[in-house]
């Protein structure tokens, strides 16, 4: 099956050769990096590789469009909507697949519950990551920042301690996401 030319997506929504674009391309190769060698140690999974290098390149597609002066977004939506707001843009050129990677890997995952009881501007419904590319593609992510660690990868116990901030099942599902990839 032909592949999407995630690179041509990247350059259409961010046309310019600046700070941004920068951001974005390191993150997303190092993520996409990550997600492929935790894929490629598990071929018991039967995990789709393609399909995990397009997502992971494509999974902060929408961070044009928040407010995130720190990493060059000049955009009026709350960084917290960028899974969202990216799933909506790829939805519109007809990639579901991809979306749900992108509104599912905030975090490690947003329940309609916890939307609810927040005023962050979501669709009130789960954003959860639900097959093993999703759960892998943000467990990935939670390795590289945009900001402090954006060519280093965080060690476990930093995305433990960053995940602790959220909330015990945040550190409870990174643990279990560690014994299945890593």
């Amino acid at each position: 099956m032909a592949g999407i030319n995630y690179r041509e997506i990247i350059d259409f929504y961010y046309p310019l050769d600046n700070e941004l674009k920068k951001i974005y391309n390191i993150h997303a190769e190092k993520v996409t990096e990550l997600a492929l060698e935790m894929a490629r140690k598990h071929p018991e999974l039967e995990l789709d590789l393609q399909f995990i290098e397009e997502a992971a390149m494509l999974h902060d597609l929408g961070i044009f469009l928040t407010d995130a002066p720190r990493i060059y977004c000049c955009g009026t939506e709350p960084y917290l909507c960028h899974g969202y707001l990216g799933a909506e843009l790829l939805r519109s050129r007809g990639y579901e697949r991809h979306a749900r990677v992108c509104e599912r890997h905030t975090g490690t995952g947003l329940t309609k519950e916890v939307i609810a009881s927040n005023d962050w501007g979501l669709p009130v419904k789960d954003f959860v990551p639900e097959t093993l590319e999703e759960q892998l593609i943000c467990f990935a992510d939670k390795f590289y920042s945009k900001t402090k660690y954006l060519e280093t990868a965080r060690t476990f116990e930093q995305v433990v301690e960053s995940m602790s901030r959220i909330s015990p099942e945040a550190v409870e599902k990174v643990r279990c996401w560690a014994k299945m990839f890593m």
